[in-house]
């Protein structure tokens, strides 16, 4: 594969040299010299035969023809907008390079010419061998199928032309379809593209290279795609820009093939040319002798035929790669193998493609037409959304999200909290050690009084309470405001996602999350609001660890008081406090019982409050989460979508565009694909009955 095909010349020996391809059948061999000449235009008198008594090729073989319909048929259906790509013969040549005449031969028919660019779109040519000796010949283009005949087929071709293209010199790359059947064509489909050229003429736009080589890249760019590229005897193949386009998508030339136009008209070197290959023709080369004037189809080849036969210097080489018919049966066993090759793939690709369109389009809501369609599905995504909620803040389930560690909603809750509880306990408020009976001998000095002197007064505690409750209420705000914010990130996540194909109701939902998590948020703020001021005027606990916690502390009072009396140091450990400063005590003796008492009353009772605000916290979030997922989220959402549009409903039933124009795209898309399956089935109870 891809290499030259030197030695299509007849050696000295007399055997014909042949470098094999990937596109060549062994079991159809090339049709030999001897058997070239004489078959096909000699007959056994060594007299010319008229072309029409034995056939230019015989038909495709019944079992391949099927298959060449089945493409043409997905070819008209534009498979290929779906990523499909077809086994094509695309002919490509520079301008005037002799790509139409190389056609007409192949078809027996006369296309438009003239000068400049003769093809100005696309033309699919579909040639069949048919049985009947009155030809049929028609153009698909549009939607629209126009018959015609030999005499005015290229009119007909120039009028549907100019109805795609415009009038004018202008291009475009929409297709036209010419379809010839006519008996002793060979079975074959051609698309030739517009001759390349790098000068605009009068009435061609100056982009008009850029124009065609976009064109030509496109058809010839896919693997599928076999390069007919026609070069004209005259020219240095090196230079050809034909050439150097095929190159670029084709470096091998292992899907290239070259016919070598008009070598009656620059015999010289051609022998070495083809046998030198300096362009890397991977297919080989054919050499033909374009149509003169008004010859007839049959003339020609009878000229061509005997041009190649006598003349000095273009009979030298090897007769299996010159002429017409030898150009007709080489891309019919090349076509033969391409559809081999490309038939299961093309089978395979439109399966996958049809059924990942349709799983796709199910995959999407279905369009409602009706109120009660609309709530109906509503009411399922509400319901769907919940219980992804419930698993994931509830439950701590994370099935559904098991590589986003953000959304495994009770651990990262849980982490929140003990930092939240271990803030509490850090804080300069708990630290009962700093200015050691300081605060207390304040306190109880300006709350003396006429009075008992061997009772605490209330109004001491009070005072020493306030301020370190007020001291952590941040930590409790800021606790609160930083889990609602993750609690509302994850709420609109799990709602975006189970609302993101319903258009209708995703903007609804996201406006009516927002607004619960804002009234969550600020019924939680008032709740810690309540709390804070509960432990600033109240100073209560009937839990038995307050009493058992102080009379421990309190244990140590006499061995307290005995250390400060001596004033043999100023530090002293004292159990559950460690450490602490008591050098700048001794002056405040007469307090020192009272104030230690109620220093041990504050740490015992501090421990109580700081259990509250942490187990109260816990338990007001798991009822307002299980309210939100439960109650507030369904009855906020309804709530949003009844004050929408004035609770006018049937406004909600039209699908965003950009969902509408997905749906319509995959309804075609799934239209073309099983009308490309219809066509296989057809072909496989053709070729398998």
């Amino acid at each position: 594969m891809g290499g030259s095909s030197r030695g299509f010349i007849k050696p000295s020996n007399g055997k014909t040299g042949h470098k094999s391809s990937v596109y060549e059948d062994d079991h159809l061999p090339l049709v030999s010299a001897e058997e070239n000449l004489h078959a096909l235009v000699i007959g056994d008198d060594d007299q010319p035969t008229p072309i029409q008594s034995v056939p230019m090729m015989a038909s495709f073989n019944d079992s391949i023809r099927p298959i060449l319909d089945a493409v043409d048929q997905l070819r008209n259906l534009m498979v290929m907008k779906e990523g499909i790509q077809l086994p094509t013969i695309v002919v490509v040549g520079d301008q005037s390079s002799g790509k139409s005449s190389v056609l007409e031969s192949l078809a027996s028919i006369s296309l438009p010419r003239g000068q400049g660019i003769c093809t100005r779109v696309p033309l699919i040519m579909r040639l069949q061998h048919n049985t009947s000796l009155i030809p049929e010949i028609f153009l698909e283009f549009g939607g629209k199928t126009i018959q015609t005949d030999e005499a005015n087929v290229a009119d007909a071709i120039n009028i549907a032309t100019e109805e795609i293209a415009g009038g004018g010199k202008g291009i475009s790359d929409a297709p036209l379809t010419l379809v010839v059947k006519k008996n002793g064509l060979p079975d074959l489909t051609m698309v030739d593209l517009p001759g390349i050229t790098r000068v605009p003429v009068h009435g061609q736009p100056d982009n008009i290279y850029e124009q065609i080589a976009a064109i030509v890249m496109q058809y010839i760019q896919p693997e599928e795609s076999i390069i007919l590229n026609v070069l004209p005897a005259s020219v240095d193949f090196t230079t050809c820009e034909s050439i150097r386009m095929s190159r670029q998508v084709d470096k091998t030339g292992q899907r290239t093939l070259a016919v070598v136009t008009k070598a009656d008209k620059a015999p010289e070197g051609l022998l070495e040319k083809v046998t030198a290959d300096d362009v890397n023709i991977g297919l080989g080369y054919v050499c033909v002798r374009n149509r003169i004037g008004d010859e007839s189809y049959e003339n020609a080849r009878m000229e061509e035929a005997n041009l190649f036969a006598t003349h000095p210097l273009l009979s030298r080489i090897d007769k299996s790669i010159v002429g017409i018919p030898v150009l007709a049966k080489k891309l019919m066993h090349i076509q033969a193998t391409i559809m081999a090759k490309c038939w299961p793939e093309i089978v395979g690709k439109i399966n996958e493609k049809l059924n990942g369109n349709v799983e796709e389009l199910n995959r999407m809501p279905k369009a409602m037409s009706s109120v009660a369609e609309f709530l109906t599905a509503f009411m399922q995504v509400i319901g769907s959304a919940k219980e992804s909620l419930r698993k994931i803040l509830v439950r701590g389930e994370y099935d559904e999200y098991r590589d986003d560690r953000n959304m495994h909603c009770v651990a990262r809750v849980a982490e929140m909290f003990n930092q939240y509880s271990a803030d509490l306990l850090n804080c300069p408020e708990s630290d009962h050690t700093r200015n050691f009976l300081m605060d207390e001998i304040r306190v109880l000095d300006e709350a003396k009084a006429i009075e008992l002197p061997n009772f605490l007064p209330r109004l001491a505690f009070l005072s020493l309470l306030q301020p370190k409750v007020e001291g952590v209420s941040h930590l409790l705000f800021g606790f609160v405001e930083k889990v609602w914010a993750y609690f509302e990130n994850v709420v609109l996540s799990v709602s975006m996602h189970h609302t993101e194909n319903y258009p209708q109701v995703l903007f609804t939902t996201k406006r009516a999350c927002q607004k619960l998590m804002v009234k969550m948020r600020e019924q939680s703020i008032d709740w810690v609001s309540e709390i804070v001021q509960m432990e600033k005027l109240t100073d209560y606990t009937s839990h038995p660890e307050y009493l058992n916690e102080w009379n421990m502390l309190m244990s140590h009072s006499q061995a307290f008081i005995d250390h400060v009396q001596k004033n043999e140091s100023s530090k002293m450990k004292i159990e559950g406090f460690g450490e602490v400063e008591i050098g700048n005590l001794r002056e405040y003796q007469p307090l020192l019982t009272s104030a230690f008492d109620l220093k041990m009353r504050m740490t015992a009772y501090w421990k109580i409050v700081l259990r509250r605000l942490v187990d109260c916290m816990a338990l007001h979030l798991q009822l307002s989460v299980r309210n939100l997922v439960d109650k507030e989220l369904e009855k906020e959402t309804i709530t949003e979508l009844m004050g929408t549009n004035g609770g006018k409903l049937e406004m909600m039933l039209e699908e965003a565009p950009s969902v509408a124009a997905k749906r319509r795209r995959l309804n075609a898309s799934i239209e073309l694909l099983r009308e490309a399956m219809d066509v296989l089935t057809n072909i496989f109870d053709k070729v398998y009955a």
